[in-house]
């Protein structure tokens, strides 16, 4: 049985070990890197840059309903930078979500442009809204960093939700993720969620662990997710969704990577605890490995070459990548592990040694019944 299935979710509560280190920096987005983006039409011209919004004269703290800070500012321009970068900003919305044609721009409107000092990636959020009936939504401009566009990649790989976003030189084009912030589900909404309810949550945090752990997204702290409600025909159906790849592959510790580990996820944890058995922990493991292993062959030839920009890139510091392929070692026994130099060689064996063990053991099962 694959050591992957051990060991996750039993845990002791979370202790208050401080689990990241110093400030990851950004780091630069590679010729090889730009051409794979390239080639999968992520890289296309955008009309304004990253640097074009820093250009602000003011701003006003954003509150939310509550009159709590939210952590973002609402930035004003003067009134020529206004114009230029409103029209700059609907062209971006036609290309990322319709043809890139002029023919929608008089039926947008660029309501608010927000900037969030807060984290590593310093974002601004452009709220676009159609004149015609009022609907609206939002995307992110970001400073272009190599570790997170691998953790969006990977997400739209690996993980049931696929993502649409754009790279431009500097620049980073991100379409929003909708659903509730873990950290405000979890104290406004969980407390009114039936049992039933609680248990399907409990096994989404399950798979969600999982899906982190072998793909090495780190800091998945509640606020770093969304909760995301759908409801079917007698039900409401729960999932788990990242919102922030920033933490793709840098940290050291193997911890970093498994969000049960942070204490902002205590709640959660005692749920699964409280909800599932060990046998449906271990059910619902394998049924993320499953999944995983076979997207992982579906993308095959793509995840390939997203892999070979990873090797010869560096994103990371040299002595977390020698603590966490030590770690995983420890947590596997696979001597890949071991051989790794880079992070983008760890992250390649832990792949492979999920997809290695389902191929193994659906093969197994296969000849058991004959087929």
């Amino acid at each position: 049985m694959c050591k992957f299935e051990n060991r996750i979710l039993i845990v002791p509560l979370m202790s208050e070990e401080k689990l990241m280190s110093k400030k990851k920096p950004a780091y630069p987005v590679t010729e090889q890197l730009r051409g794979y983006l390239k080639e999968y039409n992520r890289n296309i011209k955008i009309p304004i840059f990253y640097e074009d919004l820093l250009r602000f004269s003011g701003s006003v703290v954003v509150y939310d309903k509550n009159d709590e800070d939210t952590l973002w500012v609402r930035v004003f321009y003067n009134e020529f930078d206004r114009q230029e970068i409103d029209l700059s900003l609907k062209r971006v919305y036609s290309i990322l979500h319709s043809d890139g044609s002029d023919s929608i721009l008089e039926f947008l409107n660029v309501d608010a442009i927000d900037y969030c000092t807060f984290g590593n990636s310093k974002p601004f959020r452009i709220k676009v809204r159609n004149v015609l009936n009022d609907n609206y939504t939002y995307f992110y401009v970001k400073k272009a960093d190599a570790s997170r566009i691998y953790g969006l990649e990977l997400e739209h790989m690996l993980s049931p939700y696929n993502l649409n976003f754009l790279v431009y030189k500097d620049t980073l084009i991100e379409e929003h993720i909708a659903g509730i912030p873990g950290d405000v589900f979890i104290k406004d909404f969980l407390p009114h969620c039936t049992e039933m309810e609680k248990a399907q949550i409990a096994k989404e945090f399950v798979k969600f662990n999982e899906r982190c752990m072998i793909r090495l997204l780190g800091d998945m702290r509640s606020y770093n997710y969304v909760i995301v409600s759908t409801h079917d025909f007698d039900h409401v159906v729960y999932r788990i969704r990242a919102i922030d790849f920033d933490q793709q592959s840098f940290e050291g510790k193997f911890k970093v990577y498994r969000p049960q580990f942070f204490k902002e996820n205590n709640i959660m944890v005692n749920m699964v605890r409280e909800k599932l058995q060990r046998s449906s922990v271990d059910q619902y493991k394998v049924e993320e490995r499953s999944i995983m292993a076979k997207r992982l062959i579906s993308y095959n030839e793509r995840m390939e070459e997203l892999l070979d920009c990873a090797k010869n890139d560096t994103i990371s510091v040299p002595e977390n990548v020698d603590r966490l392929k030590m770690e995983i070692l420890h947590f596997v026994q696979d001597v890949e592990f071991k051989k790794a130099t880079s992070m983008g060689e760890i992250l390649e064996a832990a792949l492979d040694f999920v997809k290695r063990n389902y191929e193994d053991i659906n093969t197994r099962g296969l000849f058991r019944k004959g087929l």
